[in-house]
């Protein structure tokens, strides 16, 4: 075997050795964010964009259709809804390196809007949009709207078995097809995805995304994964996001965020206030591979943040206190 196989097996074998190499070292903060609250501003450098916190070192743009189609000029095809074009994008992640270089900066692929789309995925046009935008790989936010998970005893022992599990691994396939490291590649993980077995088998809220996740223990394309980021919310009052993480941990070796989400004005989520925010945080410091996602930086709050009704930038701050930061 040539020398360049032996790399390639080692690097599957290890799963994520390359990360260290092209992430910044953690814990991490990963922050989203929504084209659609984009100004239509001429100075690519006073955009929205161009402005996130400098803290973040993974900054995901919100969201691309997994069928996008893209020209080389129009966005209108590719799912992001900024209020400009591709090359005044690109200015504007240009500008937000120049400030920030340690970031990596995501596309982020899917969401529940388009959801439907996958059977359809173009990672070929995505990679183009990619390159074009001088982003550093992609988030994969697939979310299907049933994961077709059903109990199952296997060695004498239960276990989940879900129909998503396939459309993960074609998908994982299909995007490191064309995105070898060191493109970066993530993936958006369901809050009760890795509850259904073991000491995590009677967790609530029951949920039909319980155990959807747990092929991330058995699957090798999982190892194609550089980070895990879960979708720690939207799962009703009974939900404890850091037993949902320690569920996550103990399938996941990787880097693991937990997300933390600045409830929209059409949420029906309750806002985390700013004293949980760094509490949730800081428990995450402790963790050399953990991490936090916000969803969303860039989302307001219309009658004005507050420390229990924080909005993407104040949430954003408490996140970077939380995690021990200088500067905040």
């Amino acid at each position: 075997m040539r020398i360049a196989g032996w790399i390639s097996l080692l690097t599957l074998l290890v799963g994520g050795a390359t990360v260290a190499q092209t992430l910044p070292d953690g814990p991490l903060f990963m922050g989203f964010y929504e084209t659609w609250t984009e100004l239509p501003i001429a100075s690519p450098e006073f955009t929205k964009l161009a402005q996130l916190p400098d803290s973040l070192d993974l900054v995901a743009i919100a969201f691309v259709k997994p069928s996008l189609t893209f020209d080389g000029v129009t966005l209108k095809s590719t799912g992001l809804e900024v209020p400009f074009d591709a090359p005044m994008l690109a200015k504007a992640i240009g500008a937000l390196r120049k400030r920030n270089p340690k970031a990596k900066i995501l596309l982020s692929v899917g969401g529940s809007g388009y959801n439907k789309q996958w059977p359809d995925y173009a990672p070929e046009q995505l990679l183009k949009l990619v390159k074009f935008l001088g982003a550093d790989g992609v988030d994969l936010d697939y979310e299907p709207a049933n994961p077709a998970c059903a109990h199952i005893r296997l060695n004498d022992q239960s276990t989940i078995n879900c129909g998503s599990e396939q459309e993960w691994v074609r998908i994982i396939r299909m995007t490191r097809a064309v995105f070898p490291r060191p493109y970066v590649v993530t993936a958006q993980a369901w809050s009760v995805g890795a509850y259904g077995v073991g000491d995590f088998a009677r967790d609530i809220p029951p949920s039909p995304w319980t155990g959807s996740m747990l092929w991330l223990a058995k699957t090798p394309e999982a190892k194609e994964l550089d980070v895990v980021a879960v979708m720690a919310y939207d799962s009703g009052p009974s939900f404890d996001p850091e037993r949902a993480m320690a569920a996550y941990r103990a399938v996941w070796s990787g880097p693991l965020l937990m997300g933390i989400e600045v409830p929209s004005a059409e949420s029906k989520e309750l806002p985390t206030p700013v004293n949980r925010i760094k509490r949730l945080a800081n428990v995450e410091s402790k963790d050399a591979k953990g991490g936090i996602l916000l969803y969303a930086v860039t989302e307001e709050v219309k009658a004005g943040p507050s420390l229990n009704r924080p909005d993407g930038e104040l949430a954003a701050k408490a996140i970077c206190e939380g995690l021990g930061r200088k500067g905040c």
